[in-house]
């Protein structure tokens, strides 16, 4: 055994030295990806699409209002574009941060994803308590994988309270009454959805409700 002790120490140093240079290597990588998605010019406003997060519930699943986001982009005109990633990302009420990845093939049409606030094991549910405020980041890569646009919004989940608002105070919606047990998500669309899709849509912010009923207010300037 002390015979081949050498040589067995020597196999150990080659497998870390290969481990530190694959570490080296997808910190590089990494690095440059972040680079690369720094440096992605902007989306011209005239090809900005519609985005969306309309609160609901899952029909066959009860007692699941607030725990769902319909999710969707329409009018998507990004030159180039062959497929969409999607990144949801919100806070719990315990402080951490939860997120819901994807993506899509684009193929002329709109997306509409149902996107879940917790987490599904077998058919059994778990929602994520106290969600309030999250970002959505949606990115455009062309047919070779290439990133060549990205979007973020802010979106901000309320109930039972009259006064809506994004969550960079940009925009507010003040109720006449309290809409007891409906959800609303305020937040950035970059473009007005279509009549009726909101309860309300000025200068690329809209407010979504749950009943995807009207309901009454005043935008405060």
């Amino acid at each position: 055994m002390k015979k081949y002790l050498p040589f067995i120490l020597l196999g150990f140093g080659l497998l870390a030295v290969i481990f530190v240079v694959i570490l080296v290597k997808n910190s590089k990588n990494t690095n440059t990806e972040d680079e690369n998605e720094a440096a992605v010019p902007e989306i011209p406003v005239e090809q900005r699409p519609v985005v969306a997060l309309i609160p609901t519930n899952n029909p066959a699943v009860p007692n699941s209002d607030g725990h769902w986001l319909d999710f969707k982009v329409q009018k998507i005109n990004v030159l180039g574009a062959a497929s969409m990633d999607y990144e949801l990302i919100y806070s719990t009420a315990s402080g951490g941060q939860q997120g819901v990845p994807g993506t899509v093939k684009l193929d002329g049409n709109d997306v509409d994803r149902m996107l879940l606030l917790g987490s599904e094991s077998s058919g059994k549910f778990r929602y994520d308590t106290g969600v309030e405020q999250g970002t959505m980041t949606i990115r455009f890569r062309d047919g070779k994988g290439k990133l060549i646009g990205k979007l973020s919004t802010m979106f901000h989940l309320q109930s039972d309270v009259t006064e809506l608002t994004s969550v960079d105070g940009v925009f507010k919606y003040t109720l006449d009454k309290i809409a007891k047990g409906v959800f609303f998500v305020t937040m950035q669309t970059f473009k007005d959805p279509e009549a009726g899709m909101a309860v309300i849509s000025q200068n690329g912010y809209s407010v979504f409700a749950s009943d995807s009923k009207p309901h009454t207010g005043k935008i405060v300037q």
